[in-house]
């Protein structure tokens, strides 16, 4: 059997950007940036839904910033209408080791990784899977890891091209999720905002430093850092434990106007997709 397993490291920088400044920030890097191939015009679906234990040990760690901390997760690319356990998904461990992101992961179908980490199974792999399958069985019986929550966005993605190879641009926005019905089949899931709507994160990833413009451009926007979590997000979002310092709050980021949302859309619900 063909290895499925793919691992990266990487720096990650994180930004709160307006959705309309985000658009002219994605133009001007489309001057010395490419779409990313997997990225269609208005971008794509992503979707996760996070494991964590009883006590929220994986939430706390992120809290208490500790320098070495993991994170598991079953995601999904694209929309949601008609998944079934033949679709494709990604088994996930993304660690974080001082200040460099670490992910790993493998591609199953979503019937086997459901498997794996619902029901605690060993299954079919190759001898370079093992040891991963290994590890996130190990983590969700040692741990007695359970579906926590969905975070769902829209994203799109540009690369950098000649010298900035490493570099890659993302930009989420309409960022909700759900604390319940954790299948992503879900026909009718109870979605709400985690970040108002009205803001995107954006995100910076390279595999080295960041490139002299890029740091060029978030200064003369005054872009300030932020650290923020899209899990910690929806747990406080849902009030499965206490706002942090690190909360995104709608009263602290009002729009420049009040909006007005379809009706199945309200600031703090949403639908599926």
């Amino acid at each position: 059997m063909a290895s499925r397993l793919h691992s990266f490291n990487r720096f990650e920088l994180k930004y709160l950007v307006p959705v309309e400044e985000a658009a002219e920030i994605r133009d001007e890097l489309a001057e010395r940036m490419d779409r990313d191939l997997n990225s269609p015009v208005g971008g794509y679906g992503v979707w996760s839904l996070y494991y964590d234990t009883p006590q929220l040990r994986f939430y706390w760690e992120k809290i208490e910033g500790l320098k070495f901390r993991r994170k598991l997760r079953i995601r999904h690319y694209g929309n949601l209408d008609g998944v079934t356990d033949e679709a494709p998904v990604c088994v996930e461990i993304k660690q974080r080791v001082n200040r460099v992101t670490q992910k790993r992961r493998i591609t199953l179908p979503y019937g086997v990784a459901r498997r794996l980490c619902d029901g605690r199974e060993m299954v079919e792999h190759s001898a370079k899977e093992s040891a991963f399958i290994q590890e996130v069985l190990e983590l969700v019986v040692r741990l007695n890891l359970q579906p926590t929550a969905i975070t769902g966005y829209q994203r799109e993605a540009l690369v950098g091209r000649d010298a900035d190879t490493g570099l890659r641009v993302t930009f989420d926005r309409r960022i909700r999720g759900r604390d319940r019905d954790f299948h992503f089949g879900t026909p009718t899931p109870e979605n709400r905002f985690t970040i108002p709507p009205h803001l995107s994160v954006m995100e910076i990833k390279v595999n080295e430093r960041t490139p002299y413009w890029i740091t060029d451009l978030a200064a003369r926007r005054n872009l300030n850092l932020i650290r923020v979590s899209k899990y910690v997000q929806s747990i406080e979002a849902f009030g499965l434990a206490p706002r942090s310092v690190f909360h995104i709050h709608e009263a602290d980021h009002q729009p420049p106007h009040t909006p007005t949302y379809p009706a199945h859309e309200a600031p703090l619900k949403a639908g599926a997709q």
